[in-house]
């Protein structure tokens, strides 16, 4: 297993500054993403681990070893594409053994080696098939195979389930994470699907116009997000802004359209302005006069999506509150009618002044 070591890492194009001095640590053996909106620069970064984009500045470490240096086929990570990159004019096998082909691997070890990645991707006895003959999570297998043939120190990722349909996509997620923690090879990650990055990762680094946002754990990024930015990118949430209008034993009381909120206390003068992101699943609609901490308002808005159901509440003049929760058989209140809905204040995230 392999450590990599990103230091102060830079590149630019033209005027807009890609990658702006991102340093990461990604443990040996860990799956490592890069979730961002389109443009944030986590492509590029993987490209210049890869190899197939210089860096301005900066370096890049795969263990003791420097690579930034390096040409990419010296590198020795293994690359999944987006698009697949599969060579149409190649039979299964032989996409699959093109790496070990091009590292002069001796002949009477390729063929046991292509059959072994096959297996591991479940395309057992397809070496002999054509591209053309297969389904989009078939070509991505093979795309998959042939990174994993040459045993990479490394397995980078672009975007590698953008291209199937949903159901796929799931099937497609949970066979990459075994098989990652089956290996135990380092894995990095890129993705603009929040779910997705939940689902599979051991740490998450959300990125915004080149820049590091916030790293961690997923269910740390998402329960106590660094910046409003990651809030609203990572889930849906409720993002608020208000006025302080004091204090309630460890509480701050804000008010956000008539509405008093108590939250997490942070250093704020009375009378000054703050924001918090209160998650929709942390919003419970309760009975007129529960003790807990409460909000009211009108019901603007009920969908009901299967197993879950949401709720829009509108405080005051401002946008409406987003609840969600399982569908528990009841009947929603009408739309027009007062509604009153429950929140811990530990659920929520205090972003400094």
């Amino acid at each position: 297993m392999t450590a990599v070591t990103i230091s102060r890492v830079e590149r630019t194009f033209g005027a807009v500054r890609a990658v702006a001095g991102v340093s990461i640590d990604i443990r040996p053996g860990e799956l490592f993403t890069l979730l961002g909106p389109s443009g944030c620069g986590k492509t590029t970064l993987l490209r210049m681990i890869a190899g197939f984009c210089d860096l301005d500045g900066g370096s890049i470490h795969f263990g003791e070893r420097r690579i930034d240096t390096l040409p990419a086929h010296r590198r020795n990570t293994g690359m999944v594409f987006q698009n697949y990159a599969i060579f149409p004019n190649l039979t299964v096998a032989g996409n699959v053994a093109y790496g070990l082909k091009a590292r002069g691997v001796a002949s009477a070890d390729i063929g046991r080696r292509v059959g072994r990645a096959l297996e591991l991707v479940h395309l057992g006895g397809y070496g002999e098939r054509q591209p053309f003959q297969l389904s989009g999570g078939q070509l991505q297998r093979v795309a998959l195979a042939r990174a994993l043939v040459i045993e990479p120190d490394v397995l980078l990722l672009d975007e590698p389930l953008s291209n199937l349909d949903a159901q796929l996509r799931l099937d497609m997620r949970r066979e990459i994470r075994t098989l990652q923690q089956t290996l135990g090879i380092t894995a990095v990650y890129v993705t603009h699907d929040q779910e997705e990055a939940l689902a599979i990762s051991d740490r998450i680094a959300v990125m915004r116009a080149g820049q590091l946002e916030q790293v961690g754990q997923p269910a740390a990024i998402y329960r106590t997000p660094a910046t409003p930015f990651v809030a609203e990118f990572l889930g849906a949430t409720n993002l608020l802004t208000g006025t302080v209008g004091g204090r309630d034993g460890d509480l701050l009381v804000v008010d956000v359209q008539g509405c008093r909120f108590r939250v997490p206390a942070v250093e704020a003068a009375v009378g000054s302005t703050l924001s918090f992101s209160l998650r929709p699943e942390a919003l419970q609609p309760v009975a007129a006069g529960h003790p807990g901490h409460t909000v009211s308002g009108e019901l603007v808005a009920a969908e009901h999506l299967g197993a879950l159901l949401r709720l829009e509440v509108r405080l005051g003049d401002g946008p409406p509150l987003r609840v969600a929760m399982l569908d528990d058989g009841q009947v929603a209140p009408a739309i027009g009618r007062a509604v009153t809905v429950a929140y811990d204040p530990a659920r929520i995230t205090v972003f400094a002044p």
